[in-house]
């Protein structure tokens, strides 16, 4: 999902600059090093020069320094009840224990949980937890604090994570927890493999910025807008993390990348335009990920609006709102060139929000066919004119295409989409803007969006009547049923069926696939490339979702130096 908000640190002649708490001393050839942390003096060295040596901290402790964007610095903190863990970009929340976790294969785990059952109804989840773990406090962790996290989640205006189907939380011993649902629905579990659980006794205002948890790792020091520093819990109940200080740096692109060319970071995101660029003494990491870019696309006319509070937004667009239109624009895009025209060869062609996840369906799949195309077109009565637009009833095949203007592939997808729709007759402006502008336009003009996460749950509001993300506005009582029946399954399982046959169901011939609605085009899924230093081992990663932030170092503390 995409940010309204983003915090920005503007790149500066000198790197340094941007680092401001970050030590720096002299490497052998003259290059700037940090290492360190804010606070910290040079005579906090191990080796006496002013530096620690890499992969060490300013005490000896082993330690890993992570680039990542300025929107992945958690505007209220680390605070699950707002948006930490299970906010827009969800990841393990590392300083807070959950329930159950994933692991690799996003087959759920136990955490906190020793165990977890539902009800034969889906109306009661319970829970029994651990009775050895303690915050950084050192108070217990009970049901209590579990019951308090959910309850408080439930009635906070604030909260990003999305437990409204659940109606109430209760402790019914000290470690033993039952969720009462408001209604069926197995995707709580997605939810609970994110959300960190806090303290009932020591949970206030201030919470984001001293939060108090039992998990991995335990909140050092946090300079807002430049840097987050993360030290293991010597107290946490699991293994021993490997990595024992963890410093965060939040930058933008072209600084990462000086960074890592600096020496300055151990590892340092980076995008395919500039992935060619590997700094000597780093290699390449690529992540697979489920970061797919797409296209939403009005199903209705023009002339409608969408209420939501005090706002009414636009809706409707005549062209997109032929169903031909948007098949052809699913059939005539050639992807593969995209991928390579784009992205330099790191993603692979996207056709759904979730593709090779166990709910995606066979059937979003579509071979580039620009003939087909072309033919779906003509029979919808879209005829070529002089100029090369088609045109139908009068009505030009034209239609603004919006993306984010500071995102600068999006910028390059919009305009390659373009490129292609010309030859297909059709004229595509691209519009670039801020998430302000983009927003007024969401139900009324395809946009160009990011979505991907390691559950059903966007395919869910993607696609359903009611969704929060149904920008499309296509609505289907079958489809719609689909989904309701996917998440009333007991079983994660025995749901795959019904998310697959809401994309497309062949025996009642519905759905949002290609050769149904068509209610996006989806092109690309992005990689997520990093410059790793030599001599670090990353663990093995799970897929990344949307976000180029936290979703990597989930498993830091599996991480380990050569």
């Amino acid at each position: 999902m995409e940010r309204r908000t983003f915090v920005r640190i503007a790149a500066t002649a000198s790197l340094s600059a941007l680092l401001p708490s970050v030590l720096w001393g002299c490497a052998g050839d003259g290059a700037p090093s940090a290492s360190g942390a804010a606070g910290q003096g040079a005579s906090s060295a191990p080796n006496g020069s002013g530096t620690a040596a890499v992969g060490r901290g300013p005490n000896g402790e082993s330690q890993v320094i992570v680039s990542m964007t300025p929107s992945s610095e958690p505007a209220a903190g680390f605070d699950p009840l707002v948006a930490w863990g299970a906010g827009e970009h969800v990841h393990e929340p590392l300083i807070q224990s959950t329930l159950i976790t994933t692991d690799t294969n996003l087959n759920f785990q136990n955490d906190l949980a020793t165990a977890y059952r539902c009800s034969e109804d889906g109306l009661c989840w319970t829970f029994e937890i651990r009775d050895d773990v303690k915050f950084t406090n050192g108070e217990p962790l009970t049901a209590r604090d579990v019951a308090f996290t959910v309850n408080g989640i439930l009635n906070g205006e604030a909260s990003e994570a999305d437990l409204s189907m659940v109606e109430e939380a209760v402790a019914v011993s000290d470690y033993t927890v039952e969720l009462r649902m408001a209604r069926p629905n197995n995707a709580l579990l997605y939810t609970l493999a994110v959300v960190g659980i806090v303290p009932e006794d020591a949970y206030g205002p201030d919470y984001g910025r001293n939060p108090i948890g039992s998990g991995r790792y335990m909140l050092e020091q946090w300079d807002k807008g430049q840097q987050v520093i993360l030290r293991a819990n010597p107290d946490y109940y699991g293994e021993k993390p490997l990595i024992e200080r963890v410093v965060v740096v939040f930058m933008e692109e072209d600084a990462s990348l000086a960074a890592a060319q600096s020496g300055a970071v151990d590892v340092a995101y980076t995008s395919a335009s500039l992935a060619a660029n590997v700094p000597q003494g780093y290699a390449l990491l690529n992540c697979a990920s489920v970061d797919s870019r797409g296209i939403s696309l009005p199903t209705n006319p023009a002339g409608g609006t969408i209420d939501e509070g005090d706002v009414a937004y636009a809706a409707g667009n005549d062209v997109t709102c032929d169903v031909a239109l948007r098949r052809a624009l699913n059939y005539g895009i050639d992807r593969e060139r995209m991928i390579q025209n784009v992205l330099n060869g790191y993603g692979h062609a996207a056709y759904s929000v979730g593709d090779g996840m166990p709910w995606s369906s066979p059937a979003m799949e579509v071979a580039t066919d620009v003939a087909a195309a072309e033919k779906l077109l003509e029979q919808a009565g879209w005829a070529l004119g002089a100029d090369g637009v088609r045109a139908k009833d009068g009505l030009r095949c034209s239609f603004d295409l919006y993306y984010a203007a500071n995102d600068s592939t999006r910028q390059a997808l919009a305009y390659d989409f373009a490129d292609q729709c010309a030859q297909l007759g059709i004229e595509v402006s691209p519009k670039g803007g801020s998430w302000d502008e983009l927003y007024q336009h969401q139900y009324s003009d395809p946009i160009l969006w990011g979505w991907g996460s390691n559950s059903p749950v966007e395919l869910f509001e993607l696609t359903y009547s009611e969704g929060w993300g149904n920008y499309a506005q296509y609505k289907s009582p079958q489809v719609d049923l689909n989904l309701e029946m996917a998440q009333a399954q007991v079983s994660i399982e025995q749901s795959y069926p019904y998310y697959q046959a809401a994309q497309w169901d062949s025996a009642m011939q519905t759905g949002v696939a290609p050769e149904g609605a068509a209610t996006w085009v989806w092109l690309a899924n992005v990689d997520h490339l990093y410059f790793l230093r030599d001599g670090l081992k990353a663990a093995q990663q799970k897929p990344h979702p949307h976000g180029h932030g936290w979703s990597l170092v989930n498993n830091i503390d599996q991480w380990s130096w050569n």
